[in-house]
């Protein structure tokens, strides 16, 4: 039980006690430490549904306080109650924490099966900038949820079928050069993409040569089946070693064309049951006129003053199906055959139209018992605070980015670290590279905008991973100073302000990591990190370690004990591991 679970047991026993009734209260965090630890505006809220004086509510509150509570309570302003833990309740804290590898985060009590649908990038495409948001929120989340207790099944919807495969396998067919293919397949198929996609544009027989190259490949032509299993296996290659290099992984990888014969029966069965009809030849789900506020109807779209029909189409007129139709049959297999009871989406917040009309059309199928939820994103800037391209005009290939980003850790490498050989310095270079991408990217709202500075990712001093690093390093680098091993799990006392202020941070993390799937916010834990290594800092300043002796010095070492522990679990959580020496 945290603490702050804690205290709201305790008031709603003493609010019990007061009013004769049983009221659960809630306490959150104070906003301001001078004045406590945790605050509750529960006198203000039932005072006013019972027509009271909140103070003298409050006031009832306090004196009905156990003296034995794990914190002591005071009345602010008009009745606000606040709550300073003691300092012993903190010190038994710590010492539990020492030999605790979850750090008091306990498992949920419900826990569910969650599929989390994230990065998802094309085949016969290399992965841009653009991927960054989706790839390492979505990974980040499934760390912290597998922490939790849930079951998390993830998924690569990759986009392994459509009309870019036209235009690949018809310039595959003129213009392939097969020792680039071998020695680097994805620039080799984006070579060959764009090859074609310029051709059509120019030459209008060139655009029906590839859409009917396509046409082939949807009907089964062996030739250009090959050629497509061939793309999709080089892909994959191309896309794992992104991935091995940001040390993400997926359970499954179940593209669009994982769903090829299951469209035509979805159809069908829309149809039959009326959830869907014939429009201009195409087949389009429509308003239901479900919605009372047209405003919050995804199916109707406001076109001068008046409302009118903004259908999701699920078969094209040419008989062909889309994107929509693959997600409402990916949908309902998640559900039967993975029993999901959560389907979260990592994507960019331009889809979220989309996605407010798949949610509909889940709830028409009967899957709305299913949490769904769109996780949108903003947008990568560039220090000029535009969307961030090449010169060219292009979006940065994802490698080229990380990169960079090593390449600009390696400089600051070495001129600060302190490692001996050029192995060693380019292992932490690539580890702070790679690092800096994805805590810049975790430390931001989701839905906010942010500018890709590596200088300022890879700094040492600043809201960033290596700042982290270098806390976590000396919170462990003055254990190697003992003459003899610490050992976790003695008694220990809590007295000076930097000692109880490190603890108060350190007990908090069991609140923080669940609080980060309330709405899917890693950069609640991104910045309470931030706030540990700040408050060990001042406390390592303030408080002698070596030079203690006894239970001050044991009570030392725990605190530098628990916070490497803290560090390092929150950033594993984040996906970002830690280095032993800089």
């Amino acid at each position: 039980m945290t603490l702050a679970q804690q205290l709201e047991f305790t008031l709603t026993a003493v609010l019990a006690q007061v009013l004769g009734e049983s009221i659960t209260a809630a306490v959150s965090p104070a906003n301001d430490l001078r004045f406590g630890d945790y605050q509750s505006n529960a006198a203000m809220v039932l005072a006013k549904s019972r027509k009271m004086n909140p103070r003298a509510l409050a006031e009832q509150i306090v004196g009905a306080w156990p003296a034995d509570a794990i914190a002591t309570v005071e009345i602010a302003g008009p009745g606000f109650i606040n709550f300073r833990v003691k300092a012993e309740v903190y010190a038994t804290r710590m010492q539990s924490a020492a030999s605790d590898a979850r750090l008091g985060v306990s498992p949920v009590a419900h826990p569910r099966t969650i599929v989390l649908d994230f990065s998802a990038p094309n085949v016969a495409k290399p992965m841009h900038i653009g991927h960054i948001r989706s790839t390492i929120l979505g990974d980040s989340l499934s760390r912290i949820a597998r922490f939790l207790g849930h079951k998390v099944i993830t998924d690569n919807h990759i986009g392994d079928w459509g009309t870019q495969f036209g235009m690949v396998t018809w310039a595959w067919k003129n213009s392939l050069d097969e020792p680039a293919l071998l020695a680097n397949p994805l620039a080799e198929l984006l070579r060959l993409y764009r090859h074609a996609s310029d051709a059509s544009k120019a030459d209008e027989s060139i655009r029906e040569a590839c859409r009917l190259e396509l046409v082939k490949l949807q009907q089964g032509d062996a030739g250009n089946f090959a050629i497509w299993t061939r793309c999709l296996d080089l892909s994959k290659q191309g896309l794992q070693q992104i991935y091995q290099r940001l040390d993400v992984s997926f359970d499954h990888w179940l593209g669009e064309s994982a769903y090829n014969n299951a469209l035509a029966p979805l159809v069908q069965k829309l149809l039959e049951g009326n959830l869907a009809r014939e429009s201009d030849g195409a087949v389009c789900i429509f308003t239901d006129g479900s919605v009372a506020d047209q405003t919050k109807d995804p199916f109707l779209i406001r076109r001068d003053g008046e409302w009118s029909d903004f259908p999701m189409m699920i078969r094209k007129s040419d008989g062909g199906f889309n994107y929509a139709t693959t997600d409402i049959a990916t949908l309902e297999f998640r559900k039967n055959e993975w029993n999901a009871d959560s389907v979260w989406y990592v994507v960019d917040h331009r889809q979220s139209l989309h996605f407010q009309q798949l949610f509909a059309v889940a709830g028409r199928l009967g899957l709305a018992s299913m949490d769904l939820r769109h996780i949108a994103f903003g947008t990568i800037l560039g220090t000029d605070g535009k969307p961030l391209k090449t010169r060219a005009g292009d979006l940065p290939q994802l490698a080229d980015v990380l990169d960079d980003s090593v390449a600009a850790a390696r400089v600051a490498v070495n001129e600060r670290s302190r490692l001996d050989t050029d192995e060693e310095r380019a292992e932490l270079a690539e580890l702070i590279g790679i690092s800096a991408v994805k805590f810049t990217e975790l430390a931001h709202h989701r839905l906010s905008d942010y500018v890709f500075d590596l200088d300022k990712m890879v700094a040492l001093e600043g809201d960033t991973a290596p700042y982290l690093f270098y806390s976590n390093v000396r919170s462990r680098s003055i254990f190697r100073k003992l003459e003899e091993p610490f050992v976790a799990g003695a008694p220990i006392e809590l007295t000076e302000d930097a000692e109880i202020h490190l603890a108060r941070l350190l007990a908090r993390f069991a609140e923080v990591v669940p609080a980060v799937l309330d709405d899917c916010r890693p950069n609640i834990l991104t910045s309470y990190l931030l706030e540990v290594a700040r408050a060990f800092h001042s406390y390592f300043e303030a408080c002698p370690v070596l030079k203690a002796d006894g239970i001050t010095r044991h009570s030392r070492l725990t605190l530098c004990h628990v916070t490497a522990l803290t560090l390092a679990t929150g950033l594993q959580l984040l996906g970002i591991a830690v280095p032993e020496r800089m």
